[in-house]
């Protein structure tokens, strides 16, 4: 049998706790209306708990009042604490897969309070447990309130408080919490944040019990600091969330944004979805779009708000985040085949010269005479190099010392890379890859490639091309 004591709280109000360490604060008053936005009926309000001898739900419901329709607020010291919602969308689905809950706290003179000066006034680790408690107690109570259909709810909780979750009897007191507003463990997604991983012996254990109650877990801010896989690796979140800073720069700076889609990609191969938040501009959502990102989070889509947003509500954003992909994909991809046709035309021209008998310096001179052209060579049915790289004079200029072991590779194997592979794959017909590291230079390239007979052998002809994205391309 479980023992409840009486402590009193910072502002001098009266607090039970019993043995796992569930603490009730005040009571909870109504402020807000959720408005009807379609004929489905309203989620069916968990009967009131009969069971007083379960002190857990006795003390949610002791501190718990709902008005007809109304939101819930708390009262903590001199702040009330409410709930605001932001929107997660998947651009797939075309709809609201979920909600971020996000504190919004006013003091006694109405005037908004940051979070982080909420948090920061709970004046010893058993104030921070019993704060941090009541945030979520009231999100949930809010997000259970008005959801409909199957929504995931993201709720971010104190590190200190996270990491320290198993010896405080945290996981009873989200069994707890869950139960008394009808919400299933698995619409709910606790997010950390990626330098709570590895920081405490105990957060391990503290994933461990998240999963055994069937919560997800979200990686938040990751891309900003001093991001790493291995984070990921240990804690095998389902949702990996894109820094908003992170998203920032990869939607301005074409570098930032290869990184961006090779981040995803690494992401989804470790088993995460993706999800970018702090989506702002239509660039932003671009950037999204292009990079394959699972789900989307920011101003551009809605801002937070108490109500939710639900399935079925039309969403003219994202229709226009579609048109603009659509549009701006279709002309990116028209404006660099222009921009490539050159080289692969000279390229096609340097084969046909090739296997009429004129030395490879003299085939590829129209080609290495196109502006950012680098280079051409000679790779035979092995992959092997056969001959010196034949260079431009603005290439030779511009060639840095620093990367002298690599200038001589004659009998280099390149069979691995894709320029040599589709060139092979495609007898006769020119080849384009990707921007990639060249080795010749710390910049990108793309290289055209074309296989041919030569000298009674399969060879391919490839041509390299300094690459720097076009400012006017997305």
């Amino acid at each position: 049998m479980e023992v409840l004591s009486v402590t009193k709280g910072r502002n001098g109000s009266t607090r039970s706790a019993n043995a796992d360490g569930i603490l009730g604060h005040n009571r909870v008053t109504p402020d807000c209306q959720q408005p009807s936005v379609d004929d489905t009926p309203p989620a069916p309000v968990p009967p009131t708990p009969v069971a007083p001898a379960d002190p857990v739900l006795a003390l949610l419901q002791t501190d718990l009042q709902r008005a007809d329709d109304g939101c819930w607020t708390a009262q903590h010291g001199p702040y009330r604490l409410g709930t605001h919602f932001q929107a997660i969308y998947s651009l797939s689905h075309h709809r609201a897969v979920g909600h971020e809950a996000l504190l919004r706290a006013h003091d006694d003179q109405g005037r908004p309070v940051p979070a982080p000066t909420v948090l920061a006034s709970a004046g010893s680790p058993e104030d921070l447990v019993y704060l941090d408690r009541l945030c979520r107690l009231v999100h949930v109570a809010n997000f259970a309130r008005a959801a409909r259909g199957d929504q995931w709810l993201f709720l971010n909780i104190h590190p200190a408080v996270f990491v320290h979750a198993p010896a405080m009897g945290a996981g009873r007191f989200m069994e707890m919490l869950l139960q008394r507003f009808g919400l299933a463990p698995q619409q709910i997604v606790l997010e950390v944040t990626e330098d709570m991983v590895g920081r405490d012996q105990d957060f391990e254990r503290a994933v461990a019990q998240a999963r055994g109650l069937g919560c997800l877990l979200a990686l938040d801010d990751f891309g900003a600091g001093h991001s790493n896989f291995d984070r990921v690796w240990r804690i095998q979140p389902e949702i990996v969330k894109l820094d908003r800073s992170f998203v920032r720069r990869a939607a301005t700076e074409p570098r930032i944004g290869r990184i961006a889609m090779q981040m995803v990609s690494l992401l989804h191969a470790c088993g995460a979805m993706v999800l970018m938040e702090g989506i702002e501009t239509p660039e932003e959502a671009y950037l999204a779009l292009q990079a394959d990102v699972d789900f989307v989070q920011g101003y551009l889509f809605g801002r937070p708000s108490p109500l939710l947003h639900l399935p079925g509500e039309p969403q003219p954003q994202i229709d226009a985040v579609w048109a603009r992909f659509d549009a701006q994909y279709d002309a990116d991809k028209r404006a660099e085949r222009d921009r490539l046709a050159p080289y692969a035309n000279a390229i096609g021209q340097a084969a046909t010269l090739l296997q009429s008998g004129l030395p490879l310096e003299a085939c590829c001179r129209e080609f290495l005479a196109l502006p950012g052209a680098e280079l051409c060579y000679l790779i035979d049915e092995q992959g092997l190099q056969l001959e010196h790289n034949v260079t431009s004079p603005h290439f030779e200029a511009l060639r840095s010392p620093q990367f002298a072991p690599l200038r001589d590779s004659r009998g280099a194997r390149w069979a691995r890379r894709p320029y040599f592979r589709r060139a092979m794959d495609n007898f006769g017909r020119v080849q384009v890859t990707r921007p990639y590291l060249t080795v010749h230079g710390a910049h990108l390239c793309v290289t055209v490639s074309v296989s041919l007979r030569w000298k009674g052998q399969l060879v391919v002809l490839g041509g390299d091309i300094a690459w720097e994205p076009d400012p006017q391309l997305g």
